[in-house]
């Protein structure tokens, strides 16, 4: 049984201001996802990783360089790299929030086309088919204790912890993963298994005291910034 280290980019400005980034060229990691990403290599600087396969954009390899040292083999693969949004690509989410599809994406992404991009089905399937594939090379390569890893984005993780799971992809938007998270997946002939879901180290704790920390507004809900 292979295991999979399913890591998130660190954070970028995009995510910050609430941009959908998509494929745009020039995305990097601002101080937050850079400071993330090195807390991150310092929790897994134990673990043995054989191999570890990135999405081609800036902000995963980026990401990657700061994890892993130069003698961790690193290969890139376009079936990773983040959704074709099409049109949507550069837009401001509260923009799209309001799109006639968004109700799609949220509630049946099995049947969202991006104007002028991909469909989910088809990211969620090369990027899943992919996982299987390099996993089932790497245990044949190094046995089936092998640890390898994989940088990519957020919708491409869920698809590929949703498959692993056996969840249907209408169901992948009920998952969170965060920036610099990490989630473990595990092969084998038998089926498949998320060990882990998201792991951002205690930072979540820290993420959870901030919103019971805030001043309730007249509504009940915690006030935002």
């Amino acid at each position: 049984m292979g295991t999979l280290l399913l890591i998130r980019h660190g954070r970028t400005a995009a995510n910050a201001s609430g941009i959908l980034a998509g494929r745009t060229p020039g995305v990097v990691l601002d101080e937050v996802g850079r400071d993330t990403s090195i807390a991150l290599s310092l929790r897994l600087k134990e673990v043995k990783v054989v191999q570890v396969v990135v999405s081609p954009l800036e902000r995963t390899q980026e990401t990657a360089g700061l994890l892993f040292d130069a003698s961790v083999p690193t290969a890139l693969e376009d079936r990773l790299l983040e959704c074709d949004y099409g049109t949507w690509q550069g837009m401001k989410l509260s923009e799209l929030a309001t799109n006639e599809l968004w109700p799609i994406v949220q509630q049946r992404p099995d049947e969202m086309i991006f104007p002028d991009g991909e469909s989910m089905n088809d990211m969620a399937a090369r990027a899943s088919s992919a996982m299987r594939e390099w996993d089932a090379k790497l245990v044949a390569q190094h046995g089936s204790d092998v640890v390898w890893a994989a940088v990519s984005h957020g919708d491409i993780i869920k698809a590929i912890c949703a498959d692993a799971m056996g969840l249907p992809l209408r169901k992948f938007q009920t998952l969170m993963i965060d920036p610099a998270s990490v989630s473990v997946v595990h092969y084998s002939e038998q089926g498949s298994a998320v060990g882990k879901l998201n792991d951002t180290g205690d930072s979540w704790l820290a993420k959870l005291n901030e919103k019971t920390n805030k001043t309730p507004t007249l509504g009940g809900e915690s006030g935002k910034d």
